[in-house]
């Protein structure tokens, strides 16, 4: 095992810190829970993680099958140029992607743990459509043949590390209580403006990726 793949690894897990959808439902939870918050927001980020880690096991142990796949359509120099022509105008057009777009973050229906469950599994299952950098960092791992024992605790670090932001904001909730009222409400409006952002970042990376596979075969 690499530095270089840990580094990898790391660097794409940190840009899926991005990911407003977790951090929005956290902080909708903070603002408006008033109890059991704590009981309430570890078994939501528990089920999105929880869903990420099985997720990225099953196309982790499909990745070879996959792979072989891919590498026999990569020789196939059509196709190859249509790879890099989607992937030149899926990182153009992350430039011109509407960054200011509004949306609200999920909320739950009721305050029971069942809910909570229920919206972890659901805002995870839009998501995992679009969560690029895991998938690259499955495929980093996949392409360093590493044995079971290895990219498991990789996959599980890389889910921790991804839901790292809910998590210290809910530690600094703990800490300074109502004084993180204002940041909060700040962040919240932010993440319902900004919420574009994250696809733009997402849709240059998917492109660079696509780029930079087709290459060697042009």
């Amino acid at each position: 095992m690499s530095a270089e793949l840990l580094l990898g690894v790391g660097g794409l897990a940190l840009l899926d810190m991005l990911s407003p959808t977790a951090l929005g439902v956290t902080v909708y939870l903070l603002l408006t829970e008033k109890e059991r918050l704590g009981s309430r927001l570890i078994v939501y980020l528990i089920t999105v993680a929880a869903f990420y880690f099985l997720a990225g096991i099953a196309v982790r142990l499909g990745m070879d099958v996959v792979m072989k796949v891919f590498s026999s359509i990569l020789k196939n120099r059509i196709l190859s140029w249509f790879m890099l022509i989607t992937g030149v105008l899926l990182f153009t057009a992350s430039f011109y992607y509407p960054k200011n777009t509004k949306s609200d973050v999920p909320r739950p229906k009721s305050k029971s743990a069942a809910a909570m469950i229920a919206l972890g599994f659901t805002t995870s299952l839009i998501e995992v459509g679009t969560a690029f950098p895991y998938f690259a960092a499955i495929g980093l791992m996949s392409a360093s043949n590493l044995a079971v024992c290895q990219w498991l605790p990789i996959l599980a670090g890389y889910n921790f590390i991804m839901l790292l932001p809910p998590l210290i904001l809910f530690i600094l909730h703990l800490l300074f209580g109502r004084v993180m009222q204002q940041p909060l409400e700040k962040m919240r409006v932010k993440l319902m403006s900004y919420s574009g952002s994250a696809v733009s970042w997402m849709m240059s990376i998917f492109g660079l990726i696509l780029i930079f596979y087709s290459l060697d075969y042009l």
